[in-house]
Protein backbone atom coordinates (compact mmCIF):
# COMPACT_ATOMS: atom_id res chain seq x y z
CA UNK A 1 0.00 0.00 0.00
CA UNK A 2 2.64 2.43 1.03
CA UNK A 3 4.28 1.71 -2.46
CA UNK A 4 0.92 2.35 -3.99
CA UNK A 5 0.42 5.79 -2.45
CA UNK A 6 4.13 6.51 -3.15
CA UNK A 7 3.95 5.93 -7.06
CA UNK A 8 0.30 7.86 -7.05
CA UNK A 9 2.08 10.69 -4.91
CA UNK A 10 4.87 11.09 -7.71
CA UNK A 11 2.58 10.44 -10.82
CA UNK A 12 1.63 13.92 -11.48
CA UNK A 13 5.49 14.94 -11.20
CA UNK A 14 6.05 11.70 -13.85
CA UNK A 15 3.36 13.04 -16.25
CA UNK A 16 4.61 16.59 -15.84
CA UNK A 17 8.30 15.32 -16.87
CA UNK A 18 6.71 13.02 -19.67
CA UNK A 19 4.85 15.79 -21.20
CA UNK A 20 7.85 18.43 -20.70
CA UNK A 21 8.86 19.71 -24.27
CA UNK A 22 12.54 21.00 -25.19
CA UNK A 23 12.87 24.86 -25.66
CA UNK A 24 15.09 26.77 -27.96
CA UNK A 25 15.17 30.36 -28.35
CA UNK A 26 16.69 32.08 -31.18
CA UNK A 27 17.64 35.86 -30.16
CA UNK A 28 18.44 38.39 -32.29
CA UNK A 29 20.10 41.76 -31.09
CA UNK A 30 18.55 45.02 -32.51
CA UNK A 31 15.62 43.67 -34.64
CA UNK A 32 12.64 45.71 -34.95
CA UNK A 33 9.77 43.46 -35.48
CA UNK A 34 8.20 45.05 -38.97
CA UNK A 35 11.50 44.66 -40.56
CA UNK A 36 10.97 41.01 -41.55
CA UNK A 37 8.98 39.01 -44.15
CA UNK A 38 6.82 37.63 -41.34
CA UNK A 39 5.70 40.91 -40.44
CA UNK A 40 4.89 42.42 -44.42
CA UNK A 41 8.34 43.63 -45.11
CA UNK A 42 8.73 43.80 -49.25
CA UNK A 43 11.98 44.30 -49.12
CA UNK A 44 13.97 42.28 -46.24
CA UNK A 45 14.65 38.96 -47.19
CA UNK A 46 14.24 36.78 -44.05
CA UNK A 47 12.98 33.33 -45.71
CA UNK A 48 13.51 31.28 -41.85
CA UNK A 49 11.47 33.85 -40.63
CA UNK A 50 8.95 33.85 -43.02
CA UNK A 51 8.93 29.84 -42.95
CA UNK A 52 8.54 29.66 -38.85
CA UNK A 53 5.26 32.28 -39.28
CA UNK A 54 4.24 29.68 -41.80
CA UNK A 55 4.54 26.61 -39.43
CA UNK A 56 3.39 28.36 -36.22
CA UNK A 57 2.41 30.82 -34.41
CA UNK A 58 3.12 35.05 -34.91
CA UNK A 59 2.57 37.57 -31.93
CA UNK A 60 1.89 40.93 -33.94
CA UNK A 61 1.90 42.49 -30.20
CA UNK A 62 5.12 41.79 -28.54
CA UNK A 63 7.32 44.03 -26.61
CA UNK A 64 10.57 44.16 -24.69
CA UNK A 65 10.70 45.98 -21.20
CA UNK A 66 13.15 48.46 -22.11
CA UNK A 67 14.98 49.52 -25.59
CA UNK A 68 18.09 48.24 -24.58
CA UNK A 69 20.34 45.19 -24.10
CA UNK A 70 21.12 44.61 -20.89
CA UNK A 71 17.66 45.91 -19.29
CA UNK A 72 15.60 44.11 -21.23
CA UNK A 73 17.78 40.91 -21.04
CA UNK A 74 17.84 41.25 -17.60
CA UNK A 75 14.02 41.64 -17.39
CA UNK A 76 13.74 38.10 -19.63
CA UNK A 77 15.72 36.40 -16.93
CA UNK A 78 14.64 37.48 -14.29
CA UNK A 79 10.62 38.44 -14.88
CA UNK A 80 10.95 41.53 -13.08
CA UNK A 81 11.06 45.07 -14.79
CA UNK A 82 14.21 47.16 -14.29
CA UNK A 83 13.46 48.91 -11.19
CA UNK A 84 12.98 45.24 -9.37
CA UNK A 85 15.30 43.65 -10.66
CA UNK A 86 18.14 46.76 -10.81
CA UNK A 87 19.48 46.66 -14.34
CA UNK A 88 17.71 50.04 -14.80
CA UNK A 89 20.78 51.68 -16.97
CA UNK A 90 22.49 49.77 -19.70
CA UNK A 91 25.32 47.80 -18.68
CA UNK A 92 24.47 47.85 -14.86
CA UNK A 93 23.60 44.12 -13.13
CA UNK A 94 20.71 42.89 -11.76
CA UNK A 95 21.02 43.32 -7.58
CA UNK A 96 22.91 39.70 -6.21
CA UNK A 97 19.56 38.85 -4.19
CA UNK A 98 17.38 39.05 -7.09
CA UNK A 99 16.49 35.11 -8.23
CA UNK A 100 17.15 33.88 -11.46
CA UNK A 101 13.97 32.20 -13.56
CA UNK A 102 16.48 29.30 -15.29
CA UNK A 103 17.12 28.35 -11.96
CA UNK A 104 13.06 27.02 -11.41
CA UNK A 105 13.36 25.40 -15.23
CA UNK A 106 16.69 23.56 -13.53
CA UNK A 107 14.53 22.26 -10.51
CA UNK A 108 12.42 21.17 -12.77
CA UNK A 109 14.78 18.86 -14.66
CA UNK A 110 15.54 20.79 -17.71
CA UNK A 111 19.19 20.68 -19.20
CA UNK A 112 20.14 24.88 -19.46
CA UNK A 113 22.37 26.01 -21.88
CA UNK A 114 23.30 29.59 -23.13
CA UNK A 115 24.92 29.90 -26.41
CA UNK A 116 26.26 33.14 -27.68
CA UNK A 117 24.50 36.42 -26.15
CA UNK A 118 21.71 35.83 -23.67
CA UNK A 119 22.27 37.49 -20.82
CA UNK A 120 24.29 40.99 -21.13
CA UNK A 121 28.05 40.65 -21.45
CA UNK A 122 29.55 38.59 -19.33
CA UNK A 123 26.46 38.08 -16.67
CA UNK A 124 25.05 34.69 -17.82
CA UNK A 125 26.77 33.77 -14.21
CA UNK A 126 24.54 35.26 -12.27
CA UNK A 127 21.74 32.83 -13.88
CA UNK A 128 22.43 29.65 -12.86
CA UNK A 129 22.76 28.19 -16.59
CA UNK A 130 24.41 24.30 -16.74
CA UNK A 131 26.06 25.24 -19.23
CA UNK A 132 27.51 29.23 -20.78
CA UNK A 133 29.25 28.85 -23.98
CA UNK A 134 30.64 30.42 -26.90
CA UNK A 135 31.24 34.73 -27.60
CA UNK A 136 29.15 36.91 -25.16
CA UNK A 137 28.74 39.57 -28.03
CA UNK A 138 26.73 36.92 -29.95
CA UNK A 139 27.23 33.97 -32.49
CA UNK A 140 27.99 34.88 -36.29
CA UNK A 141 28.01 31.26 -37.10
CA UNK A 142 26.54 28.11 -36.02
CA UNK A 143 29.75 25.96 -35.40
CA UNK A 144 29.42 25.66 -31.17
CA UNK A 145 25.45 25.07 -31.87
CA UNK A 146 26.21 21.79 -34.07
CA UNK A 147 29.43 20.97 -31.71
CA UNK A 148 27.10 21.24 -28.37
CA UNK A 149 24.21 19.24 -29.79
CA UNK A 150 26.37 16.47 -31.70
CA UNK A 151 28.59 15.89 -28.64
CA UNK A 152 25.21 16.27 -26.03
CA UNK A 153 24.33 12.87 -24.47
CA UNK A 154 21.70 14.13 -21.29
CA UNK A 155 18.63 12.96 -21.33
CA UNK A 156 17.00 15.60 -19.55
CA UNK A 157 14.60 17.92 -21.61
CA UNK A 158 17.01 20.94 -23.42
CA UNK A 159 15.95 24.68 -22.96
CA UNK A 160 18.42 26.16 -24.87
CA UNK A 161 19.00 29.72 -26.01
CA UNK A 162 20.81 30.89 -28.98
CA UNK A 163 22.14 34.74 -29.16
CA UNK A 164 23.63 36.23 -32.73
CA UNK A 165 24.85 39.51 -32.49
CA UNK A 166 23.32 40.30 -35.92
CA UNK A 167 21.97 42.89 -36.74
CA UNK A 168 24.02 44.87 -33.93
CA UNK A 169 26.21 47.70 -34.68
CA UNK A 170 29.00 47.83 -36.23
CA UNK A 171 26.53 46.88 -40.17
CA UNK A 172 28.54 45.08 -42.17
CA UNK A 173 30.33 46.80 -45.21
CA UNK A 174 29.47 44.28 -47.77
CA UNK A 175 25.82 44.55 -48.28
CA UNK A 176 23.14 42.51 -50.30
CA UNK A 177 20.82 45.57 -50.63
CA UNK A 178 20.93 48.48 -53.37
CA UNK A 179 20.91 52.00 -51.23
CA UNK A 180 18.88 53.32 -53.87
CA UNK A 181 16.40 51.39 -53.34
CA UNK A 182 15.66 50.39 -49.63
CA UNK A 183 12.53 52.21 -47.82
CA UNK A 184 13.18 55.12 -45.67
CA UNK A 185 10.92 54.82 -42.80
CA UNK A 186 9.04 58.20 -42.45
CA UNK A 187 10.85 59.00 -38.97
CA UNK A 188 14.25 59.04 -40.81
CA UNK A 189 15.97 61.68 -42.87
CA UNK A 190 17.03 60.49 -46.51
CA UNK A 191 19.99 61.29 -47.11
CA UNK A 192 22.74 59.13 -49.52
CA UNK A 193 24.27 57.82 -45.91
CA UNK A 194 21.04 57.06 -44.20
CA UNK A 195 20.66 54.69 -47.36
CA UNK A 196 23.66 53.14 -47.28
CA UNK A 197 23.54 52.95 -43.67
CA UNK A 198 19.93 51.01 -43.80
CA UNK A 199 20.95 48.44 -46.61
CA UNK A 200 23.76 47.83 -44.85
CA UNK A 201 21.41 47.04 -41.35
CA UNK A 202 19.03 44.92 -44.06
CA UNK A 203 21.60 42.73 -44.77
CA UNK A 204 23.03 42.04 -41.51
CA UNK A 205 19.21 41.16 -40.70
CA UNK A 206 19.14 38.79 -43.90
CA UNK A 207 22.72 37.30 -41.73
CA UNK A 208 20.28 36.78 -38.59
CA UNK A 209 17.99 34.97 -40.61
CA UNK A 210 20.56 32.66 -42.33
CA UNK A 211 21.70 31.60 -38.98
CA UNK A 212 18.13 30.94 -37.90
CA UNK A 213 17.53 28.78 -40.58
CA UNK A 214 20.37 27.08 -39.95
CA UNK A 215 19.87 26.79 -36.06
CA UNK A 216 16.56 25.37 -36.82
CA UNK A 217 17.60 22.85 -39.01
CA UNK A 218 20.14 21.61 -36.07
CA UNK A 219 17.42 21.44 -33.67
CA UNK A 220 15.22 19.50 -35.75
CA UNK A 221 18.60 16.73 -36.72
CA UNK A 222 19.48 16.68 -33.23
CA UNK A 223 17.11 17.05 -30.48
CA UNK A 224 14.81 14.40 -30.30
CA UNK A 225 11.16 14.24 -28.93
CA UNK A 226 8.55 17.39 -28.38
CA UNK A 227 10.15 20.40 -29.17
CA UNK A 228 8.95 24.43 -28.82
CA UNK A 229 11.23 26.75 -31.50
CA UNK A 230 11.42 30.50 -30.40
CA UNK A 231 12.76 33.29 -32.56
CA UNK A 232 12.70 36.91 -31.17
CA UNK A 233 14.82 39.76 -30.81
CA UNK A 234 16.12 42.16 -27.79
CA UNK A 235 14.51 45.49 -29.23
CA UNK A 236 14.18 47.07 -32.00
CA UNK A 237 16.86 48.88 -34.20
CA UNK A 238 19.93 50.89 -34.04
CA UNK A 239 17.90 53.78 -35.46
CA UNK A 240 16.66 57.42 -34.83
CA UNK A 241 13.31 56.48 -32.82
CA UNK A 242 14.24 53.05 -32.31
CA UNK A 243 16.58 51.43 -29.48
CA UNK A 244 16.95 53.91 -26.70
CA UNK A 245 13.45 54.87 -27.58
CA UNK A 246 9.90 53.84 -26.33
CA UNK A 247 8.22 54.25 -29.48
CA UNK A 248 7.17 51.02 -31.31
CA UNK A 249 10.13 50.79 -32.95
CA UNK A 250 12.17 50.18 -30.32
CA UNK A 251 10.39 48.30 -27.98
CA UNK A 252 8.00 45.96 -30.05
CA UNK A 253 9.92 43.05 -31.64
CA UNK A 254 8.71 40.32 -33.59
CA UNK A 255 7.98 36.42 -31.46
CA UNK A 256 7.20 33.48 -33.44
CA UNK A 257 6.93 30.31 -32.34
CA UNK A 258 6.70 26.58 -34.03
CA UNK A 259 5.31 23.93 -31.78
CA UNK A 260 4.82 20.86 -33.89
CA UNK A 261 1.48 18.74 -33.34
CA UNK A 262 0.38 21.80 -30.74
CA UNK A 263 0.46 24.88 -32.82
CA UNK A 264 -1.87 25.06 -35.89
CA UNK A 265 0.91 26.03 -38.77
CA UNK A 266 0.00 30.01 -40.07
CA UNK A 267 -1.47 31.42 -37.25
CA UNK A 268 -1.49 34.54 -35.77
CA UNK A 269 -2.31 36.01 -31.99
CA UNK A 270 -2.87 40.00 -31.21
CA UNK A 271 -2.27 38.82 -27.27
CA UNK A 272 -0.31 41.12 -25.69
CA UNK A 273 3.01 39.84 -24.67
CA UNK A 274 6.47 40.92 -23.07
CA UNK A 275 9.43 39.62 -22.54
CA UNK A 276 9.36 39.07 -18.78
CA UNK A 277 6.58 36.69 -19.76
CA UNK A 278 8.74 34.29 -22.05
CA UNK A 279 10.27 32.23 -18.54
CA UNK A 280 7.22 32.10 -16.78
CA UNK A 281 5.47 30.42 -20.00
CA UNK A 282 8.30 27.64 -20.18
CA UNK A 283 8.02 27.09 -16.44
CA UNK A 284 4.31 26.51 -17.05
CA UNK A 285 5.00 24.54 -19.89
CA UNK A 286 7.60 22.06 -17.92
CA UNK A 287 4.66 21.17 -15.30
CA UNK A 288 6.09 23.91 -12.86
CA UNK A 289 4.64 26.76 -10.89
CA UNK A 290 5.62 30.30 -11.78
CA UNK A 291 6.87 32.15 -8.73
CA UNK A 292 4.45 34.15 -6.92
CA UNK A 293 5.65 38.36 -7.17
CA UNK A 294 7.02 38.59 -10.23
CA UNK A 295 6.07 40.98 -13.38
CA UNK A 296 6.15 38.14 -15.76
CA UNK A 297 2.72 36.02 -16.55
CA UNK A 298 2.36 32.78 -18.45
CA UNK A 299 0.97 33.29 -21.92
CA UNK A 300 1.17 28.61 -22.06
CA UNK A 301 -2.90 29.11 -22.40
CA UNK A 302 -2.70 30.75 -25.89
CA UNK A 303 0.35 28.31 -26.96
CA UNK A 304 -2.80 25.42 -25.91
CA UNK A 305 -5.43 27.28 -27.10
CA UNK A 306 -6.62 27.19 -24.04
CA UNK A 307 -7.12 31.61 -23.86
CA UNK A 308 -6.46 34.32 -27.26
CA UNK A 309 -6.10 36.89 -24.58
CA UNK A 310 -3.74 38.00 -22.02
CA UNK A 311 -2.32 41.42 -21.19
CA UNK A 312 -4.29 44.69 -21.56
CA UNK A 313 -1.58 46.70 -21.48
CA UNK A 314 2.07 47.17 -21.58
CA UNK A 315 4.55 49.04 -19.34
CA UNK A 316 8.30 49.92 -20.62
CA UNK A 317 10.85 51.95 -19.19
CA UNK A 318 14.45 53.00 -20.53
CA UNK A 319 16.91 54.64 -18.18
CA UNK A 320 19.89 55.74 -20.43
CA UNK A 321 23.01 54.03 -21.57
CA UNK A 322 26.55 55.68 -20.39
CA UNK A 323 26.87 59.15 -20.92
CA UNK A 324 25.74 58.76 -24.76
CA UNK A 325 22.06 58.35 -23.15
CA UNK A 326 20.85 60.38 -20.54
CA UNK A 327 17.62 60.40 -21.18
CA UNK A 328 15.25 58.74 -18.77
CA UNK A 329 11.47 58.05 -20.27
CA UNK A 330 8.48 55.51 -19.24
CA UNK A 331 5.28 54.39 -20.97
CA UNK A 332 2.29 52.86 -21.19
CA UNK A 333 0.66 50.81 -23.81
CA UNK A 334 -2.50 49.68 -24.77
CA UNK A 335 -4.17 47.98 -28.14
CA UNK A 336 -4.52 51.28 -29.64
CA UNK A 337 -3.05 53.86 -27.69
CA UNK A 338 0.65 55.19 -26.48
CA UNK A 339 1.16 57.38 -23.70
CA UNK A 340 5.13 58.36 -23.37
CA UNK A 341 6.51 60.41 -20.31
CA UNK A 342 10.04 61.91 -20.72
CA UNK A 343 10.78 62.77 -16.94
CA UNK A 344 13.78 65.32 -18.08
CA UNK A 345 12.33 67.09 -20.51
CA UNK A 346 15.09 69.79 -19.90
CA UNK A 347 17.87 67.62 -21.11
CA UNK A 348 18.47 66.91 -24.88
CA UNK A 349 18.16 63.80 -25.64
CA UNK A 350 21.21 62.18 -27.70
CA UNK A 351 21.85 58.45 -28.19
CA UNK A 352 25.45 56.77 -29.39
CA UNK A 353 24.01 57.53 -32.74
CA UNK A 354 24.88 61.36 -32.33
CA UNK A 355 27.54 61.59 -29.30
CA UNK A 356 29.95 58.58 -30.18
CA UNK A 357 33.15 59.74 -32.19
CA UNK A 358 32.77 56.29 -33.41
CA UNK A 359 31.39 54.63 -36.25
CA UNK A 360 27.69 53.72 -34.54
CA UNK A 361 25.43 56.19 -36.70
CA UNK A 362 27.47 59.78 -36.83
CA UNK A 363 28.24 58.68 -40.29
CA UNK A 364 24.51 59.70 -41.52
CA UNK A 365 23.75 62.02 -38.31
CA UNK A 366 26.23 64.41 -39.52
CA UNK A 367 23.96 64.55 -43.19
CA UNK A 368 20.98 64.82 -40.83
CA UNK A 369 22.07 67.74 -39.43
CA UNK A 370 23.39 69.77 -42.93
CA UNK A 371 20.30 68.74 -44.47
CA UNK A 372 18.25 70.45 -41.59
CA UNK A 373 20.37 73.60 -42.92
CA UNK A 374 18.22 73.84 -45.51
CA UNK A 375 15.15 71.18 -45.38
CA UNK A 376 12.63 72.11 -42.72
CA UNK A 377 11.60 68.59 -43.03
CA UNK A 378 14.70 67.41 -41.82
CA UNK A 379 15.14 70.15 -39.25
CA UNK A 380 12.07 69.21 -37.27
CA UNK A 381 13.52 65.59 -37.24
CA UNK A 382 16.65 66.20 -35.70
CA UNK A 383 14.00 68.34 -33.29
CA UNK A 384 12.03 66.18 -32.48
CA UNK A 385 14.90 63.56 -32.08
CA UNK A 386 16.74 66.09 -29.58
CA UNK A 387 14.04 67.91 -28.24
CA UNK A 388 11.35 66.26 -26.39
CA UNK A 389 8.16 67.27 -24.58
CA UNK A 390 7.32 66.04 -20.72
CA UNK A 391 4.53 63.72 -22.57
CA UNK A 392 3.72 62.85 -25.72
CA UNK A 393 0.30 60.90 -27.05
CA UNK A 394 -0.76 58.86 -29.65
CA UNK A 395 -3.25 57.34 -31.36
CA UNK A 396 -1.55 54.16 -32.55
CA UNK A 397 -4.57 53.29 -34.62
CA UNK A 398 -4.46 56.29 -36.97
CA UNK A 399 -0.84 57.10 -36.52
CA UNK A 400 0.75 53.58 -35.93
CA UNK A 401 4.43 55.59 -36.62
CA UNK A 402 3.83 58.13 -33.65
CA UNK A 403 4.12 61.24 -35.67
CA UNK A 404 1.34 63.37 -33.94
CA UNK A 405 1.54 64.03 -30.15
CA UNK A 406 -2.00 64.57 -28.70
CA UNK A 407 -1.08 66.06 -26.05
CA UNK A 408 -2.69 69.04 -26.46
CA UNK A 409 -5.58 68.78 -28.19
CA UNK A 410 -8.80 68.86 -25.71
CA UNK A 411 -10.56 65.91 -26.97
CA UNK A 412 -8.63 63.62 -26.15
CA UNK A 413 -7.77 64.81 -22.33
CA UNK A 414 -9.49 62.06 -20.63
CA UNK A 415 -7.62 59.35 -22.72
CA UNK A 416 -4.40 61.25 -21.51
CA UNK A 417 -5.58 61.88 -18.18
CA UNK A 418 -6.38 57.99 -17.35
CA UNK A 419 -2.80 56.74 -19.14
CA UNK A 420 -1.15 59.25 -17.04
CA UNK A 421 -3.11 57.87 -13.91
CA UNK A 422 -2.24 54.31 -15.28
CA UNK A 423 1.25 54.77 -15.02
CA UNK A 424 1.96 56.97 -11.77
CA UNK A 425 -0.13 53.69 -10.21
CA UNK A 426 2.42 51.66 -12.09
CA UNK A 427 5.58 53.31 -11.30
CA UNK A 428 4.96 53.44 -7.57
CA UNK A 429 4.07 49.72 -7.28
CA UNK A 430 7.30 49.09 -8.93
CA UNK A 431 9.21 51.48 -6.32
CA UNK A 432 10.31 53.38 -9.43
CA UNK A 433 12.85 56.24 -8.10
CA UNK A 434 13.25 57.98 -11.56
CA UNK A 435 16.80 58.23 -10.81
CA UNK A 436 19.21 60.01 -13.56
CA UNK A 437 22.51 57.57 -14.39
CA UNK A 438 25.10 59.93 -16.07
CA UNK A 439 25.58 63.13 -16.54
CA UNK A 440 22.58 64.75 -19.07
CA UNK A 441 23.14 67.53 -21.77
CA UNK A 442 20.73 70.08 -20.78
CA UNK A 443 19.58 72.06 -23.45
CA UNK A 444 21.11 75.10 -25.16
CA UNK A 445 24.55 73.24 -24.03
CA UNK A 446 26.71 72.34 -26.82
CA UNK A 447 26.94 68.25 -27.75
CA UNK A 448 30.45 66.97 -27.32
CA UNK A 449 31.16 63.60 -28.94
CA UNK A 450 32.54 60.74 -26.37
CA UNK A 451 35.54 58.11 -26.87
CA UNK A 452 33.70 54.82 -27.78
CA UNK A 453 37.37 53.51 -26.31
CA UNK A 454 36.85 55.29 -23.25
CA UNK A 455 33.33 53.95 -22.98
CA UNK A 456 34.12 50.72 -23.37
CA UNK A 457 37.13 50.39 -20.62
CA UNK A 458 34.38 51.92 -18.23
CA UNK A 459 31.64 49.19 -19.04
CA UNK A 460 34.20 46.53 -18.82
CA UNK A 461 34.79 47.90 -15.24
CA UNK A 462 31.00 48.14 -14.62
CA UNK A 463 30.13 44.43 -16.17
CA UNK A 464 33.19 43.04 -13.56
CA UNK A 465 30.53 44.16 -10.91
CA UNK A 466 28.35 41.52 -9.09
Amino acid sequence: MKRLLLFLAFCPLLSALAAQPNIVVFISDDHSQLDSQAYGSTEVRTPNMKRLAEEGLKFTHAFVASPACGPSRTALLTGLWSARNGAEANHKAKRPEVPSLPTVLRSLGYEMAIIGKVAHGDWAKFYDFDMVIGPPVGISDTAEVAKFLTKRTSKKPLCLFVGTRHPHVPWSEERSYDPTKVTIPPTLVDTAVTREQRASYLTDITKADTLLGEVRALAREKITGDTLFIYTADHGGQWPFGKWNLYDAGIRIPLIIAWPGTLKPATTSDAMVCWPDLLPTFIELGGGKVPEGIDGKSFAGILRGTTTTHRDRIFTTHSGDGDFNVYPIRSVRTQDWKYIRNLHPEFQHHSHISRSSGPSGLAYWKTWLSAAENDPKAAASVKRFTTRPAEELYDLANDPNELHNLVTDPKHAEQLAKMSADLDAWMKQQGDTQTVFGKPLLQGEPVTLIDPGAAKKAKAKKQKQP
